[in-house]
């Protein structure tokens, strides 16, 4: 299953422009990955140094696009409701967005950082609210929405576990599969909070709070996408979000989104996380110019991007610690069976084998899996081999090859 990330926070910090700018269709992709698209969920594109350049070849590339050496992936992004205080309890929009967050494997949470909107997300002076505390408030929501879940029945829970001696890891992954909480998160959590699972009446309600907090973390692992970083004061509030401990990308989705629509219309030369762009067009009147200076000044000279694709890369790169895998049929050539060379681009999490790799592709490649090659060393490696990332491999099956 590909992993998702969820675009998160409260209304009107710019989550909707963040969402339409990293998912802009900027590029034509043949074959699309994905077969069950609903309407809140979009797709956007990871960015990555190509192999192409390594090889010296020039790729043609199916799943994905490859512009001038960089390689844009396809991945998946939920577009969250907007969060309010109390959304655990249902107030606002607290369940279409907890029912949305479900799908999450990790979390962009869109903030904004000039502190121009207060805590229930209405309009004020910039510099009016801390966003740090923004951070809080949705920990704390995501919190109890996972906490109500595990105290209903919660007695009974503890009869079980201490009574008949049920595994209590057995019953919570039980419970929380639908929140995408995994057994390895909860072993995780366990670990890092040293709590008795023989004994969980020992506990008290800040304990309980504790692991829940630990299992949101393992679970929907979270960066911050300070926004709005034009507007002062959001550069000086860079600090305090960033003594929260959080991942932190100054980020201005307004100029992203404009860079992308005038790229799409051919006005400029732009690849999504670029620091620059290039004038394609002479027929740009004053305000597109003097829009697009104030977008070089004011974010692109002083942040180096728009820090959009940069969220994006650390979401899947970093907290999901996605890599990069090119299948091919041939080992020499780089082509699969159509004869494209460098067709695929695959995100996998670390960790993963050729063989569990072989099955991602299809299902007879990994039951009849014989062996594969790694291209570069032109080494036959094992169904146990870990694969690393940017590795170009082909594979060789009883049923079938790739």
């Amino acid at each position: 299953m590909p992993r998702i990330v969820g675009v998160v926070g409260k209304p009107n910090v710019g989550k909707s422009t963040f969402f339409s700018a990293a998912t802009l269709a900027h590029v034509q992709i043949a074959n699309y990955p994905f077969t069950t698209i609903k309407p809140n969920v979009g797709m956007g594109y990871v960015r990555t140094s190509c192999v192409c350049r390594e090889f010296n070849v020039t790729d043609t590339p199916g799943n994905s696009s490859c512009i001038e050496g960089t390689r844009l992936i396809p991945v998946q992004l939920v577009d969250c409701a907007g969060l309010v205080p109390g959304a655990w309890q249902g107030r606002g929009l607290g369940n279409q967005f907890l029912d949305e967050i479900r799908q999450a494997d990790a979390l962009i949470h869109v903030v904004d950082a000039a502190g121009a909107t207060d805590a229930e997300g209405r309009p004020c002076d910039p510099g009016m609210h801390n966003p740090a505390e923004d951070i809080q408030f949705l920990e704390h929501e995501l919190d109890m929405w996972i906490v109500q879940i595990v105290k209903k029945e919660w007695d009974r829970t503890i009869r079980s576990v201490e009574g008949t001696k049920e595994d209590l890891t057995d019953i919570l992954e039980e419970k929380l599969s639908g929140l995408g909480i995994r057994r390895d998160h909860i072993v995780k959590a366990r670990q890092k909070t040293g709590l008795n699972f023989e004994r969980p009446s020992s506990w008290s309600d800040g304990q309980l709070q504790s692991l829940i907090s630990e299992l949101r973390k393992f679970s929907k692992p979270m960066l911050i996408a300070a926004n709005k970083i034009d507007v002062q004061p959001a550069e000086e509030n860079l600090k305090k979000l960033s003594d929260t401990g959080n991942m932190i990308v100054p980020c201005c989705a307004e100029a992203e989104l404009a860079l992308r629509r005038a790229a799409e219309k051919n006005v400029i030369s732009y690849i999504p996380g670029d620091s620059n762009f290039m004038i394609a067009s002479a027929a740009l009147n004053t305000d597109q110019k003097n829009a697009l200076t104030r977008i070089k000044d004011k974010v692109l000279l002083p942040f180096g991007s728009t820090g959009v694709q940069d969220a994006l890369n650390l979401a899947f790169f970093k907290l999901l610690q996605m890599i990069t895998v090119y299948p091919v049929e041939d080992a020499e050539k780089l082509t699969d069976h159509k004869g494209r060379i460098l067709p695929d681009a695959y995100l996998v999490p670390y960790g993963t084998t050729a063989k569990q790799f072989a099955g991602l592709i299809h299902s007879d490649l990994s039951s009849g899996f014989l062996y594969a090659t790694e291209v570069r060393s032109k080494m036959r490696i094992a169904d146990d081999y870990i694969l690393k990332d940017r590795d170009v491999i082909t594979i060789v099956s009883a049923k079938r090859h790739a």
